[in-house]
């Protein structure tokens, strides 16, 4: 298909080749993204999607970036979950890496690099951080009670331990931190601790001597690099200092104490040979040294990403229960080591997304949970949009299936996808799939257009608010203003009355009308890229056209003479009645319903045949109602989506002129309908 796209520098979307280390560059732009690592102990939720990996991804797409992200794999976190488990925390996070890998992936999270950090590369970062922190006088040893299980014969390491919190009373709270209050916990604090390998056992405090960071020394430090960073930097205000600059983290505040950076732990990076301490590294201490880490394993040139503060902007994503790490305790061990480290730039955190007016809980089966999102049916594009359209950017937020499936239909079908198919369809059926002559000269519109100036200097303004907003790292606010772009080229088509009749009557306003529509949707493939990759691939394969840079103002760069590609729908409808179906998949253990009463398959003596069978037809009905309002596998749902999906094919031909051929596919289809039901019947008795 020919294809004639204007030539201009910076026009087209800029990729780096496959294979080529991405490295800072004098002069440039560098932009170093990580998101928080997750623990190697558990699925991600939504939520950690949302808080962490996918608004880094977002950023990271259209500029030039280097996206580090991993999984946090040593620790007591991840010892504690093996042992229930019943496998070496080797095994473990093997087995938990490899569904984050899975997962990351179905969203289409373009990681240029995630790792993990049980590496031979993470112990000597590590290990070299200590020795530097001890060097410069930040370390000392403190003996202090622990906790001590008497059966099991050794000190309990923080998640090894449990009990009711001091601070709120909730009585499942960690020996590190209560869940519930988000307050940071000394295990000997807990009231009635109790040990996790068995609640039986017998838990006492002895003393135990380990190493400690000053940080009460370093505060001073920390809050003066905090006033500087926050301010050249404009951090989310959710953040340990407010809009006027001042410190409202409660523990600066009250005064930092010294921290244990070494642990009675197995599963961790030793401590130094020859040091004081002959323990392993705690987790706090060494889990985000994994970005570092992480990056080294990516390329021999990490210290250009790390050791450069002037070239190098660090933006880091992560959900509120971890700015303490990242903003505090972090910078502190950064200082303490005394090296130039690229410290943090920008922090996005984002509250916490719960699930229909509850929380998500992996141990309840409530919510969606790693891979499950795929089971659904819906693309990963509408999960993506939105989970961004709902990012508890200031608040806490709710996710919804019926807003979810709303969005879909009313939004991403209506608006968006309709202003793309309508024009692209319009090109197809009435140009033979080519541009017509506009007489618009190649490269920027002008704003002050005989007929169009208020729609292009439209575009032009939410374009810069695009800019802005995503700059700012407001991505909620720069996909509302994608949908407004697309809203704005509905209403253009409407205003400008395009159908066959103003091709008719004047074909020259028909083609202009039709070219800027269709430079446009150009624009919308740059915009939506961030949020939606695989939809402006669509678009792009619909167009015929290279990827595109975001342009500042709307211009013909596809010109007279280009041949688009075959329009195809970007969305198709959800059936709003689904909502049902997944709120009863992923509405946890509670959701399960209680079998049908027996005497709704019985027959009431003298009924006549006829009404004997139809009460017997109604109660199988009943029957099989009532089983299927309980939750459904993964596997049942897919099948549930497939027969609906062959049911709608077999409607629309039907509906179609008959003919002989018609006859056949619709026989056809009709066969592989009644193929998916009596396969779904199948695997609903397997599943009973």
């Amino acid at each position: 298909m020919a294809q004639k796209i204007r030539e201009a520098e910076g026009l087209l979307r800029s990729v780096p080749n496959p294979g080529e280390q991405i490295l800072p560059q004098d002069g440039e732009k560098n932009v170093l993204v990580t998101s928080a690592l997750p623990y190697c102990n558990n699925v991600p939720h939504l939520g950690n999607i949302i808080g962490s990996t996918l608004s880094a991804d977002v950023f990271a797409r259209n500029r030039r970036t280097l996206y580090i992200c991993g999984t946090d794999e040593y620790g007591t976190a991840s010892e504690t979950q093996a042992l229930k488990e019943g496998i070496t925390p080797r095994e473990l996070c093997d087995k938990y890496n490899a569904l984050h890998v899975e997962t990351y992936k179905w969203f289409q999270l373009g990681f240029d690099y995630f790792g993990r950090t049980s590496t031979p590369k993470h112990t000597e970062i590590a290990q070299e951080i200590y020795l530097n922190v001890a060097k410069n006088g930040y370390l000392e040893k403190q003996t202090k009670e622990q906790t001590y299980c008497e059966n099991c014969k050794k000190f309990l390491a923080d998640r090894f331990v449990e009990g009711t919190c001091p601070h709120c009373g909730s009585d499942d709270a960690r020996g590190d931190q209560c869940d519930s209050c988000s307050r940071t916990l000394d295990a000997v604090e807990l009231i009635n601790p109790r040990c996790l390998v068995d609640k039986s056992h017998k838990v006492v405090t002895k003393e135990s001597a380990h190493m400690y960071i000053k940080l009460d020394a370093l505060q001073p430090k920390v809050e003066e690099w905090i006033k500087q960073s926050y301010k050249e930097g404009k951090w989310s205000q959710n953040s340990v200092i407010n809009s006027d600059g001042e410190i409202v983290d409660a523990r600066l505040k009250a005064g930092l104490r010294p921290s244990p950076v070494t642990r009675d732990l197995t599963w961790g990076v030793p401590v130094p040979v020859g040091s004081d301490d002959t323990d392993g590294m705690a987790g706090k201490f060494e889990a985000c040294i994994g970005y570092v880490s992480i990056t080294a394993n990516y390329t021999d040139g990490w210290k250009r990403w790390w050791f450069n503060q002037p070239n190098v902007r660090l933006y880091q994503f992560m959900g509120k229960d971890n700015v303490y790490f990242h903003t505090i305790y972090f910078p502190a061990v950064q200082i303490a080591d005394g090296r130039p480290w690229t410290t943090l730039h920008h922090i996005s955190t984002t509250e916490f997304l719960n699930y229909e007016g509850g929380k998500f809980s992996k141990s309840k089966n409530r919510g969606v949970f790693g891979p499950a999102a795929k089971e659904t049916n819906i693309p990963v594009s509408v999960w993506r949009y939105y989970l961004i359209s709902t990012r508890p950017e200031t608040a806490d937020a709710m996710f919804s299936w019926a807003d979810c499936i709303a969005a879909n239909n009313n939004i991403l079908l209506n608006n968006f996808g309709n202003f793309v198919n309508r024009t692209l369809k319009f090109i197809s059926a009435n140009y033979n799939g080519v541009v017509p002559d506009s007489g618009d000269a190649p490269g920027a519109f002008s704003p002050n257009d005989e007929t169009d100036a208020d729609f292009i200097s439209d575009i032009n303004a939410l374009l810069k608010e695009y800019v802005d907003a995503m700059e700012a790292v407001k991505l909620r606010l720069g996909l509302q203003i994608v949908m407004q772009v697309s809203a704005r080229g509905n209403a253009y088509l409407q205003a400008s009355g395009l159908n066959k009749t103003l091709m008719q009557e004047n074909p020259k306003r028909c083609a202009q009308v039709v070219s800027r529509a269709l430079n446009l949707i150009y624009v919308l493939s740059a915009l939506v890229h961030p949020f939606m990759p695989s939809t402006s691939d669509s678009i792009l394969a619909q167009l015929n056209a290279p990827a595109r840079a975001v342009p500042d103002v709307l211009s013909n760069d596809i010109l007279a003479g280009h041949e688009i590609g075959k329009p195809e729908h970007l969305f198709k409808k959800i059936d709003e009645k689904m909502a049902e179906v997944f709120r009863a998949k992923f509405g946890g253990n509670e959701n399960k319903e209680a079998e049908p009463n027996a005497d709704a398959t019985h027959v009431a003596p003298g009924m006549s045949k006829r009404k004997a069978a139809a009460a017997a037809k109604a109660a199988a009905s009943a029957k099989a109602a009532a089983e299927d309002s309980g939750p459904k596998s993964a596997e049942v749902l897919a099948w549930e989506q497939k027969v609906a999906d062959q049911g709608q094919l077999v409607r629309e031909l039907k509906a179609q002129p008959k003919t002989d051929e018609r006859d056949k596919e619709v026989a056809a289809a009709v066969d592989v309908l009644k193929k998916l039901k009596a396969e779904l019947a199948d695997l609903k008795k397997q599943q009973a």
